[in-house]
């Protein structure tokens, strides 16, 4: 049982059931994910934060409409590099060591059973949070802990937009551990001067991360709880 900063208590089932939300909704908008709002909204059960949150965020994905949305969406995480949702670009930028990461990254699904596609790329938000909340909830929360400054920039980076995706990392962030002091550290350098920025050694990972196909999915992203 984790307890966040509020006090407030998230079962493990409650964590896997937001993740599975917020991979859902953090993906590019679709009819058929429109199409899931009715039963969305009639899921009980999730923490407080994070049900508020997932629950402003529906409402502003409907004030929105389908192309609105898949406009914002484009404009927000196509083109705002400090929106990207890949978390090893926010530690390593362009670098040869991102590709080192995803590497490993890699290795972790293989472990667990799973094999992306050639286009997939393991650090995309949404990747990790469908492998913890269907495959490994533990090894997911590990990589999630390593990138923990990671998903507190894209919330901040996010928020400060204005975005209505910053309601899903809020409801993100409310089922992970505080920062420590070193991802504070993290976060403010991250901040103030963004990732490195020097381009080589990613041939086959998509040197630009914006690039690669970011609707991937390890199942049918079908919320707990929601009817097919």
């Amino acid at each position: 049982m984790l307890r966040t900063r509020r006090g407030e208590a998230v079962s493990e089932p409650q964590r896997l059931a937001v993740w599975q939300l917020v991979s859902l909704l953090l993906d590019y908008p679709s009819a058929a994910l429109y199409e899931r709002v009715p039963a969305i909204r009639s899921l009980g059960g999730l923490p407080a934060t994070a049900g508020a949150s997932i629950t402003a965020f529906v409402a502003a994905l409907e004030d929105l409409g389908l192309g609105a949305a898949q406009r914002r969406y484009v404009e927000t995480f196509d083109h705002a590099r400090r929106c990207c949702p890949y978390l090893t670009y926010f530690f390593y930028g362009d670098t040869r060591r991102r590709g080192m990461a995803l590497l490993r990254l890699k290795q972790a699904y293989r472990q667990a059973g799973l094999e992306l596609g050639p286009q997939e790329l393991p650090d995309h938000l949404c990747v990790v949070l469908e492998f913890g909340a269907t495959a490994d909830a533990a090894a997911a929360a590990r990589i999630l802990a390593d990138y923990r400054a990671s998903v507190e920039v894209l919330r901040i980076a996010l928020e400060e937009r204005g975005s209505p995706w910053a309601h899903l990392l809020v409801a993100l962030c409310s089922t992970l551990p505080e920062l420590d002091g070193d991802d504070v550290l993290r976060v403010q350098r991250l901040v103030a001067h963004g990732p490195p920025v020097e381009e080589v050694g990613l041939d086959g990972y998509a040197a630009d991360p914006r690039m690669s196909d970011r609707r991937v999915s390890l199942g049918d992203r079908i919320p707990v709880g929601a009817p097919r």
